[in-house]
């Protein structure tokens, strides 16, 4: 089956200074496999500076990788150009975190829907392409008459938010980057906004790669996770699984730190120890200076163990399961 997207021992490191010194390794051999004929939800999980980001930013094309490839329909991103860099761009659209800083405030909800319209040519005439827009609205709950002839300003949160997805739409994408598209609306509009996410899948057959640090709209929107910390892979999997059994101390901290609603179960039954603004010992794990569980052998970078036939976690306290390839990661996550 051919591939949508693979990502190939991705790295990105960060330099500063004047002689490159100081290196921060933001993302950490990622490899991942997104099939063309399969439409998927993959959630792309951790806290603030875990390199969640940094990875949209890498699929987005707009960074680099420093070691490591994306291929996207078998192709090098970094090597497109031309015609071929201009599909990309249009099957590869992004849902950021704030729905008002995207939109120019001095042009009305229909410049900003026709500009993606002009640029890549999806429409012949005004009526067609009024009738474009009117579709992308409606597909995401909007009524076209309520929104279009406004500015970014006269609209809600929520509304802001529906109308990036709708440009989005507008472009008819193989692929969505959502970054955190529900963390600046309210909670009312929370459960729209995912729901018309997971409509985007159903029906016209977007993978989406849902990226955030609230395990509770991963847990209801996505079919597989990864939890990323320090710019490494700490556990992946079915989301049922992770979710309801986290295997790997760092996740079992993210899912004990769910306000659940439960006046019997105590939240945050385990200490979190405040991320520490020293770098772990070089070559160790990660999430070692944290870990309530770490043991001598931490000092040493574990691999993935596979668990189960859809659950992995980098902990050596699954020493006695079988390691998982990097490039087999995919495997674990359904369709």
């Amino acid at each position: 089956m051919a591939e949508l997207l693979g990502l190939r021992g991705v790295s990105k490191v960060y330099t500063r200074g004047l002689t490159h010194s100081h290196p921060t390794v933001a993302l950490r051999e990622i490899s991942l496999t997104l099939k063309e004929d399969e439409p998927t939800i993959l959630t792309v999980a951790g806290e603030s500076g875990s390199g969640k980001t940094t990875l949209a930013m890498l699929l987005l094309g707009f960074i680099s990788p420093t070691m490591g490839e994306i291929l996207y329909k078998g192709r090098n991103i970094t090597t497109l150009t031309g015609p071929e860099r201009l599909a990309y761009r249009r099957e590869v659209q992004a849902v950021f975190q704030d729905p008002f800083a995207v939109f120019n405030p001095f042009y009305t909800v229909d410049h900003l829907l026709s500009v993606p319209i002009k640029r890549f040519k999806l429409a012949s005439t005004r009526a067609e392409a009024r009738a474009r827009m009117e579709e992308a609205l409606n597909a995401v709950g909007l009524r076209p008459e309520d929104v279009l002839g406004r500015f970014p300003h006269q609209l809600s949160g929520g509304q802001r938010q529906r109308i990036n997805v709708a440009r989005a739409l507008l472009l008819k994408p193989r692929l969505l980057i959502a970054d955190e598209p529900v963390s600046m609306v309210d909670a009312s509009l929370r459960a729209t906004i995912l729901e018309t996410l997971r409509n985007l899948q159903r029906d016209y057959g977007v993978s989406i790669i849902y990226i955030t640090h609230d395990l509770t709209t991963a847990y209801h929107i996505a079919k597989s996770i990864i939890v990323l910390y320090r710019g490494g892979v700490m556990e992946a999997g079915d989301v049922d699984r992770v979710i309801k059994s986290p295997q790997h101390p760092y996740t079992q901290l993210l899912v004990d730190s769910i306000p659940w609603p439960n006046l019997e179960q105590r939240w945050g039954e385990q200490s979190i120890m405040a991320r520490e603004s020293t770098a772990p010992p070089p070559g160790a794990c990660p999430f070692m200076p944290r870990c309530p569980k770490a043991m001598p052998i931490c000092a040493s970078r574990p691999p993935l163990f596979q668990i189960n036939p859809h659950q992995a976690a980098a902990c050596y306290l699954h020493e006695r399961q079988p390691q998982l390839v990097a490039e087999k990661l995919s495997e674990l996550l359904p369709a």
